[in-house]
């Protein structure tokens, strides 16, 4: 027997085997898939059948559950010639079969649009009565870095520290990050401690030497992003000039205060005096004379009235209107001065005419009580 006759003995012996046990899944690549989020995977899960397997042919993709306590999703079926791809809402419209017509022997699942959510074991199994069988796959969705942030903790003047601080908010475990500088040598200072799993580079006792431009490489298996920050490291400020010039605004300010303060008291003070020289003033004005006149007609007019009882009614009248006519007129038109006004008993005559009195005659007596 040559070796062509034996190489062919031995593939219709594998054929018979295969034949005898039944269904089978025979694709043969690898169980544990990485992704990344927003990526398509194909889970490839091809089979063959015996004639021995008649039963109708049944196709089920679900996602095994990390605690056992928990029951399986069902994801995706193929039965009765037709596929039902909404089982599990959240990958509703994202999953489908990769064959048209997965009895053919393709009963492989795509996924679309892949979220961290997704990550999971997922079960290919294959019936048809009587022969079943099944396949799983771990996939693993991960997230790239996000945009990091950069930015600088501490004082920016020599002879301090400070550090430099990136972070990114998402991305799959674990992150890296780097740290390169962009500007002059593109050496990093001497003296800068690295930590690769916090982000942060701390600069020991900084240099103007230090300053310039950091970049900052978030790194993971899917992919990077990076940001950058800049560093301006400075003299520190002569804080005995700074102390100085403080102290004088201060003096300056209570100096301005204080002249304030002199002029409005000075204001003040000139207006109550003006107040003060007003009121003496009017204590000086000398009285009016036309009350001193009046006061001396009342006198005269009462060293007459024992005259008045020897005249009649008509020469009374006379008499009246002739002292009426004697007073000065301008002494009338004068202001009132400040002398005692007599008592209504000694009212002159003149006066009660203006007044509205009437003159009435009284006769005059002796001591005995005999009219004269």
């Amino acid at each position: 027997m040559d070796f062509s006759t034996s190489c062919l003995c031995l593939i219709n012996v594998i054929l018979l085997a295969g034949s005898a046990c039944g269904l089978q899944i025979t694709s043969t690549g690898p169980t544990s898939i990485e992704k990344a989020s927003g990526e398509t995977v194909k889970l490839d899960c091809q089979f063959t059948l015996s004639a021995e397997d008649s039963g109708p042919l049944d196709i089920e993709w679900s996602l095994q559950p990390s605690d056992n306590q928990k029951e399986e999703k069902v994801v995706i079926v193929y039965s009765g010639d037709r596929a039902f791809e909404h089982y599990y809402e959240p990958l509703k419209g994202r999953v489908h079969f990769n064959s048209p017509d997965p009895k053919n022997g393709d009963a492989s699942m795509n996924i679309m649009g892949l979220k961290a959510t997704d990550t999971g074991t997922y079960q290919c199994k294959v019936k048809k009565v009587p022969g079943i069988s099944s396949r799983k796959f771990l996939l693993t969705v991960m997230v790239r870095p996000s945009k990091p942030k950069c930015y600088a903790e501490g004082q920016t003047h020599a002879g301090k520290d400070m550090v430099l601080r990136c972070s990114s908010a998402e991305g799959t475990q674990p992150l890296q990050y780097i740290w390169e500088r962009t500007t002059g040598n593109k050496l990093l200072p001497p003296l800068a401690v690295l930590d690769p799993v916090g982000g942060t580079m701390s600069l020991r006792n900084a240099t103007e030497a230090a300053s310039g431009t950091y970049k900052c490489i978030a790194k993971n298996r899917i992919g990077t992003e990076e940001c950058l920050v800049e560093v301006n490291i400075t003299q520190p400020p002569n804080n005995a000039g700074i102390i100085a010039a403080v102290v004088i605004c201060i003096l300056l300010f209570l100096i301005l205060l204080a002249l304030l303060l002199f002029c409005f008291c000075r204001a003040r003070n000139k207006k109550k005096y003006e107040k003060e020289i007003a009121y003496e003033i009017r204590e000086d004005v000398p009285p009016p004379k036309s009350r001193v006149s009046t006061a001396r007609s009342f006198t005269s007019v009462g060293s007459q009235r024992s005259s008045l009882g020897s005249m009649s009614p008509s020469n009374l009248h006379e008499y009246t209107k002739s002292q009426y006519d004697k007073i000065p007129s301008e002494e009338y038109e004068k202001p009132p001065s400040h002398a005692p006004i007599p008592p209504p008993s000694r009212m002159a005559g003149p006066n009660l005419s203006r007044m509205g009195a009437i003159a009435v005659m009284v006769p005059a007596q002796n001591r005995d009580g005999s009219i004269v």
